[in-house]
């Protein structure tokens, strides 16, 4: 079987994907940052409404993964924060300046994971890794339970060779997990070429706002767009993409 997890930018997407049939939602804010920390709200509310497993990422801003010594200490009382909610686990991924997995740094986040009962993912951070080989090695060691990674291309379909041979490196010893673009049109494709046993994605869709009254001569942000849609994650997609992610190559 493989599993679906939702990276959801929403309490309203986390909901369409439980409802769709993901078996967990990666929960974040910022998606054009590649995803940071949600709000205490939203985490909040995300547990209360959830029966599949929540994980929430931690990372205090977007750009690289090299952080200050005030960033980590948010990120410390972020994890705090995902264990008092009673999230199932959590999101996270630091590296040195020289492109080599931060174990210290990790490792204490992963200590006060484990010691409360929550899982581990390492997430794309790893494709930023100057040695891949090397940093999945320096993963398992922190006994992180699973990478989420798209071969350190821009895309899971882009890195779907290198997907490939972490699957065969990691031999069971960590999940590897293919994200980045994937979608009801390729997730076959890509589980059949690699043989990854998670999935992760966004499937989201357009929706428009209910707003009457439009002033359609501002900007309110910093990228151009339309001010009066959000991006949500569709229950038909998530449905969709575990159906053909599951169905016979044969068939």
């Amino acid at each position: 079987m493989i599993t679906l997890e939702v990276c959801a930018n929403s309490v309203a997407s986390a909901l369409a994907a439980q409802e769709g049939g993901a078996v967990r939602v990666e929960l974040c804010d910022n998606m054009a940052d590649g995803g940071t920390t949600p709000s205490p709200g939203q985490i909040t509310v995300a547990r209360k409404l959830l029966n599949i497993k929540l994980y929430v990422i931690i990372r205090p801003r977007g750009a690289d993964f090299l952080y200050s010594d005030i960033e980590f200490d948010s990120m410390v009382a972020d994890v705090q924060y995902c264990i008092n909610a009673g999230c199932d686990g959590i999101v996270i991924g630091m590296l040195n300046a020289n492109g080599t997995v931060d174990k210290e740094r990790c490792g204490k986040l992963v200590q006060m994971a484990k010691q409360a009962g929550l899982g581990v993912t390492f997430h794309r951070a790893f494709d930023m890794c100057a040695d891949q080989a090397q940093a999945l090695e320096d993963i398992i060691e922190l006994g992180i339970e699973r990478i989420l990674t798209s071969g350190g291309k821009s895309t899971a379909l882009e890195g779907s060779r290198a997907i490939a041979d972490l699957v065969k490196k990691a031999d069971g010893r960590i999940a590897i997990m293919a994200g980045s673009g994937i979608t009801e049109i390729n997730v076959a494709d890509l589980v059949l070429f690699t043989g990854v046993s998670e999935i992760h994605g966004t499937l989201q869709t357009r929706v428009q706002s209910r707003m009457q009254y439009h002033n359609d001569h501002i900007v309110m942000g910093t990228n151009f767009g339309d001010e009066y849609a959000v991006d949500v994650t569709s229950l038909d997609r998530v449905r969709e993409t575990i159906k053909r992610a599951n169905q016979d190559p044969q068939g």
